[in-house]
């Protein structure tokens, strides 16, 4: 009996899961490494309602004690954080002395839910967001299509007219699912890293060509510094050109009141493990960002102003997808301004050439 309990408890020990043993009287009996750390004032000897003063977690284990197999029930603690437990009361066969008494054994495991309640928050709130965002250009477009089918069929300069907002409405739409997609791919390969060697500089120089007529619609001048010998970061081409659209067409259509973008490739940062790295920096001389927006930046369809992001054609999920490529990249992303001073876009990639 000796060994089996001991092998039960090496059993409890090895599982990532918080667990107790209670015995009859509901008495901490045991406990595993993963119990310690989330409830260390609970030890041996103490009984469980003293630390857990939950109603229905105690009326769980009373059940138990009480003749039941087993009573499960969810658990949400408030404070000092948020966080949701599935927890499992068991009567276990095994029986333990206490003086004179043999009482049963009750074995409670905590299972954390708390990252899969968030992540199923996220997808909630994501769904209704996308619905969202496609539903007011698709209702846009029925209505100016049934006002051309009726009372506009035979007026050619409401025709005109018309087909133009439709146009841009149904750009809307595709510039939303294009990101949608894009984001999608991206968090579907987060997890594997890119191996191969890419042109750097190169590549921010093809995308600021290709993005130079959008800033001369838009009267801003893209100045670009880069150093003179090819930089090449560990990444995926495509992913990366998007990054750096993603962030120089921001920096254009936000900041275009400063007039002036500059972007800037520097290779000779060394990060905090003393792994070299590429900088990117882009930077606008536009209206600036509150602090207590800068947070939010990367959620998706989060925008500071609604209506003015539309008007640029922003679908709230650009630095979204920044913010998924870097990880993917194992960079870092970081975002400095201040309200009148504009903005200053950094991300961090490391070398291809150390990185070996």
């Amino acid at each position: 009996m000796t060994e089996r309990r001991a092998l039960v408890f090496d059993i409890l020990e090895a599982l990532t899961d918080p667990v107790f043993l209670l015995d009859g009287r509901a008495i901490v009996y045991s406990t595993n490494s993963a119990a310690r750390v989330v409830y260390p004032s609970l030890t041996e000897g103490m009984p469980f309602s003293f630390a857990l003063r939950y109603p229905d977690l105690i009326e769980a284990v009373s059940t138990v004690l009480n003749g039941a197999h087993e009573k499960s029930l969810e658990l949400i603690e408030r404070v000092p954080v948020e966080r949701s437990f599935l927890v499992r009361v068991t009567r276990l066969s095994e029986e333990v002395a206490t003086g004179s008494l043999l009482l049963p054994l009750i074995m409670v495991v905590f299972r954390d839910l708390t990252e899969a309640r968030r992540l199923e928050s996220m997808r909630v709130d994501f769904v209704a967001n996308a619905s969202h965002e496609l539903r007011t250009p698709l209702a846009s477009l029925l209505g100016f299509i049934e006002t051309l089918q009726g009372s506009a069929r035979n007026d050619l300069k409401a025709h005109e007219r018309f087909l133009g907002i439709m146009r841009e409405q149904a750009q809307r739409m595709a510039r939303l699912i294009d990101d949608l997609l894009s984001l999608s791919r991206v968090e579907m390969s987060e997890h594997k890293h890119p191996v191969d060697g890419v042109n750097f500089g190169a590549l921010v120089q093809e995308m600021i060509d290709m993005l130079r007529p959008l800033a001369r619609e838009r009267h801003v001048e893209i100045f670009f510094q880069s150093p003179a010998d090819a930089v090449f970061v560990v990444g995926e081409r495509d992913e990366l050109l998007r990054l750096i659209e993603n962030l120089i067409e921001n920096a254009i259509k936000y900041g275009q009141s400063g007039g002036k973008v500059e972007v800037c490739v520097d290779h000779s940062i060394i990060n905090t493990t003393g792994v070299p790295e590429v900088e990117l920096s882009v930077r606008d001389y536009g209206p600036g960002i509150a602090a207590e927006f800068l947070p939010r930046l990367t959620e998706r369809f989060y925008r500071i102003d609604v209506a003015a992001s539309r008007d640029k054609g922003g679908t709230g999920l650009g630095l979204a997808i920044v913010k998924h490529i870097v990880n993917r990249h194992r960079g870092r992303f970081a975002v400095e301004s201040q309200l009148g001073a504009g903005a200053v876009f950094r991300v961090f990639l490391p070398q291809y050439s150390n990185y070996f």
